[in-house]
């Protein structure tokens, strides 16, 4: 048996990662970067491949990371996390700061920021590991790095309990907290952060 629950207690992060295409840029969430040597700095980090900025990155092999802090808003998540880069420009009317790479970072909500150069990357299933050198790294104001259990417990919105006068099924999905009305099907997708049926849960 594996208990979904059990996974969370795991010691993720929470970053944006920022990449290009060579004219446009773009940004995911992502929970999972660690240092992997100190002479010479490098890091690793996985990304999904469902999201646009894994496809860019191994097109162009630079990033920025943010590293949230738990003043960061479920905004943020919302705007980098529940969208496609394919669709939209995430970019789009935001005031962002701009690294040596000339990637943008996210200067507020976080407290430091990591440009890295791609050096090899290993296909691993639903995700690639990215290994990078750090090019420049850089100690923001931000306070408390966030993690994703804190994300869970603080910033994501709690799914609203069921009114008795309410009819018909109702499914949330225990990662992002959409709610979907109606008989779920087996081959329904969340549309905010693309995961399975499998990740809901009735609640009606």
């Amino acid at each position: 048996m594996i208990e979904r629950e059990a996974m969370y207690k795991l010691t993720y992060g929470l970053f944006m990662l920022t990449t290009t295409d060579g004219n446009k840029q773009n940004g995911c969430i992502v929970n999972t970067v660690s240092m992997l040597t100190d002479e010479p700095k490098r890091i690793v980090v996985f990304v999904n491949k469902s999201n646009y900025s894994e496809e860019l990155l191994k097109k162009t092999g630079i990033f920025n990371v943010s590293v949230l802090d738990e003043s960061v808003p479920f905004e943020i998540f919302k705007q980098f996390g529940f969208q496609s880069g394919r669709d939209v420009d995430k970019f789009e009317g935001g005031r962002y700061e701009t690294s040596e790479n000339g990637l943008y970072y996210l200067s507020k909500h976080c407290n430091a920021v990591l440009s890295g150069k791609v050096v090899d990357f290993y296909d691993y299933g639903t995700h690639t590991l990215f290994v990078a050198e750090v090019t420049e790294a850089k100690k923001l104001d931000g306070g408390k790095s966030v993690t994703y259990e804190y994300y869970q417990n603080n910033i994501k919105p709690r799914p609203e309990a069921p009114k008795k006068e309410e009819v018909g099924e109702k499914w949330v999905c225990q990662i992002c907290g959409y709610t979907h009305e109606g008989p779920l099907p087996d081959d329904f997708i969340c549309p905010w952060c693309k995961h399975p049926a499998e990740d809901f849960q009735r609640v009606s």
